[in-house]
């Protein structure tokens, strides 16, 4: 089976349109548990799921890009910076774990930009294991699920976003200590 070799990078590129359209969803109603709400948290979900499968076409397919590298993981962080920002614009989710996110987010983006023409750094495995902790915890702040399953979900979110955000600072710092350790192996060649 023949597979087009940009499929998986249009997967992705339609992961970043997906999320404005998710945040106007998500505030347009001003946070009420309504049908807006629902629809922005199913695409929300259904959006960061696509990253698994465009990861899989391209390793299965063996149709990997360096655009795709570099595109992957900012696709992710767009969409979970926007679910970040409108928790915290809806006063559900305190701004201080948004400014810590976004510091970590962006920082590495910008470094991969910096980096690009010598290197393409790639997600790492601590890095795939923020984003999966970090789109359960937002999968579950955006799920008005209190209301039909009861309050132990909103502790059962508290715990999942400690983990995102601990996993969100660990990984950050793992991305520094691993490059400085790339620079120095560079230098030395």
């Amino acid at each position: 089976m023949s597979v087009p070799r940009q499929l998986p990078n249009a997967i992705t590129i339609v992961r970043i349109l997906c999320a404005p359209i998710f945040l106007w969803m998500l505030l347009a109603d001003g946070g009420d548990d309504g049908a807006l709400r629902w629809w922005a948290a199913v695409l929300f979900i259904v959006a960061i799921a696509s990253d698994g499968i465009d990861g899989y076409i391209a390793r299965r397919y063996d149709i990997v890009t360096d655009l795709g590298k570099l595109l992957d993981p900012i696709a992710d962080k767009v969409l979970t910076g926007a679910a970040f920002v409108g928790l915290s614009i809806l006063g559900e989710l305190d701004w201080w774990v948004t400014i810590i996110v976004l510091v970590r987010e962006i920082g590495i983006t910008v470094y991969r930009f910096m980096v690009v023409s010598d290197h393409v750094l790639a997600a790492a495995w601590m890095g795939k294991l923020k984003t999966v902790a970090q789109s359960i915890a937002l999968s579950l702040a955006l799920l008005p699920l209190a209301a039909v399953v009861g309050d132990w979900i909103v502790w059962l979110n508290i715990v999942t976003m400690w983990a995102a955000v601990i996993l969100t600072i660990a990984s950050g710092l793992d991305y520094v200590v691993s490059e400085v350790r790339g620079a120095r192996k560079r230098r030395t060649a």
